[in-house]
């Protein structure tokens, strides 16, 4: 494994750093840590724990700085496999046996006082859910950013697989030890974007990992091991857990939530890896998890803050998905519109889907360097011939949207394999349309007229007055999600092409529409 250089860039002037502390595993194997502590005092301070897989120096130039000024000592571990921590690494399947042997380490440590908070986003959040059902008593908090308790499984779901976010994460970790590695990554995203396109998928990269979720779906027993859903109602620490709109981890981690009891969300604009997400962390490290580990009371706060984007504000909240927002279907109707109101009878709408040149994925949820994320204008990709838009009238009042977010589409196809896409947007007074959230649904039997049911990303948004609500319906936005090759292939080695006809209906028998859960007038 590669050594990384001594400070990395890291302003050491006020902090002691002890490095390659040896933690050994039930295996034998032994991790690697560093000890970031004040230059003098260190020792009995809380101690927050960190556990990544992209490096000590990298992990700490990032974070652990802060949080030592703020009152902590913290400790940053690599783990298994991944910088001079004895491997081999196998993402995201060791991390409960791991994390439960590195925590009875640190509590038997001399300078440990009697106070620990789990911190992290990503990768780092969950190796915190991995173990949040054993935590010892010395563990006060855990606060996970832009995680979920099973990590990856979203994207491998047979109706739906998210190739560009675990097959990118695969080709990063794959090479993140090599000599330049950041200028790789960076210069290798064009190169990342045209292996998506091969042919078959299994001959795009040799990666263990990505061989892996080209194979095994989300419910393989392959995966067991990094699905830990079942701890979290187990939890008894508190919990403080940070989100972004445009998080693909979104949907899991409100699941989470949901599970916990006592916990308290913050969900803001953001991406994956907007700056916001880590800067939240720590203040809610600083302030609720500093609290917490001295025997204090935290700072009151509601138990849900939310970003109430088109507002743009932040709001409080009793709880998620908030109270006093009631479900209404907004229809599909003919000649382009979208209305409350049921449709009359009509002929579907139809356009051709190829998967050669399929419908690319803009902006919205993504994770890929060189690739736009979160809001972007949508006008390139509604101009195209393959999708679909459904548009209100001009708004006559605020219409404000918080909660879960469903499209039912009747839809059918020339190819019994097909995919619906839905994406709500905003489209402002110049007719410019954003993108506030969307999801995809693979169909099998869809060349039979089918209800094709479409979990959207959750969101809270407030439409305008003056403003418009938009729809797209299309079947696919590449390389987000694969591409639906039209023949039921399996998608590691898929060969063939099939273009397809589709048809979205919006008539009495079959109402297509978007269920927004809208704030109930008083």
């Amino acid at each position: 494994m590669a050594r990384e250089p001594e400070n990395a860039g890291i302003d050491v002037a006020n902090h002691r750093i002890e490095r390659d502390l040896r933690i050994p595993m039930r295996d034998g194997a032994v991790l690697l840590a560093d000890r970031w502590t004040p230059t003098t005092g260190g020792d009995g301070l809380p101690t927050v724990l960190m556990r990544s897989p992209y490096g000590r120096a990298l992990t700490a130039r990032m974070m652990a700085g802060p949080l030592v000024k703020g009152g902590f000592q913290v400790l940053v571990q690599s783990t298994r496999g991944t910088f001079g921590s004895d491997g081999p690494f196998d993402p995201l399947r060791r991390e409960r046996d791991d994390g439960l042997d590195t925590l009875e380490w640190v509590v038997a440590q001399p300078w440990f006082g009697d106070a620990m908070v789990l911190y992290g986003m990503s990768y780092l959040g969950f190796t915190q859910w991995s173990v949040a059902d054993s935590l010892p008593p010395q563990v006060k908090a855990m606060i996970p950013g832009v995680s979920e308790s099973a990590l990856t499984r979203e994207f491998l779901r047979a109706d739906g697989f998210s190739l560009e976010t675990p097959f990118s994460w695969g080709v990063m970790v794959d090479g993140q030890e090599r000599r330049f590695a950041l200028l790789r990554m960076l210069l290798g995203s064009r190169k990342t974007q045209r292996a998506l396109r091969t042919l078959p998928l299994n001959r795009s990269h040799p990666s263990d990992y990505i061989q892996n979720i080209l194979v095994y779906d989300a419910d393989d027993p392959f995966w067991e091991k990094l699905d830990h859903r079942h701890r979290v109602a187990d939890i008894r620490v508190p919990v403080s857990t940070v989100g972004g709109w445009y998080d693909i981890f979104l949907p899991g981690q409100l699941r989470d939530f949901r599970a916990l009891t006592g916990a308290r969300l913050t969900v803001g604009p953001w991406t994956h890896s907007s700056p916001g997400v880590g800067e939240t962390l720590i203040e809610e490290t600083l302030t609720f998890g500093l609290a917490l580990a001295r025997g204090e009371t935290p700072p009151e706060r509601a138990p849900v803050r939310l970003y109430v984007m088109g507002e743009e504000r932040w709001r409080d909240f009793p709880s998620w998905p908030p109270p006093g927002y009631e479900p209404t279907r907004f229809h599909l109707q003919p000649g382009a519109g979208l209305s409350p109101e049921e449709p009359a009878e009509s002929p579907p709408d139809g356009y051709r889907y190829d998967p050669a040149d399929p419908t690319p994925a803009v902006g919205g949820v993504r994770m890929v360097f060189g690739q736009k994320a979160g809001r972007v204008d949508n006008a390139a990709l509604e101009a195209r011939g393959d999708v679909l838009t459904y548009t209100t009238p001009p708004l006559t009042e605020d219409v404000e949207v918080i909660g879960e977010i469903r499209a039912e589409i009747f839809f059918r196809s020339s190819l019994p394999h097909a995919d619906v896409f839905a994406r709500l947007c905003d489209v402002d007074e110049k007719g410019r349309s954003f993108n506030v959230c969307d999801g995809l649904i693979s169909l099998n039997g869809a060349d039979e007229v089918t209800a094709a049911s479409v979990d959207l990303w959750p969101t809270a948004y407030l439409f305008r007055r003056g403003h418009r609500i938009r729809v797209q319906v299309s079947s696919g936005a590449f390389p987000r999600y694969n591409r639906n090759p039209g023949t039921g292939e399996p998608r590691a080695t898929a060969t063939t092409l099939r273009a397809a006809d589709q048809q979205v209906f919006h008539d009495p028998r079959r109402p297509s529409a978007v269920i927004l859960p809208v704030r109930a007038k008083p």
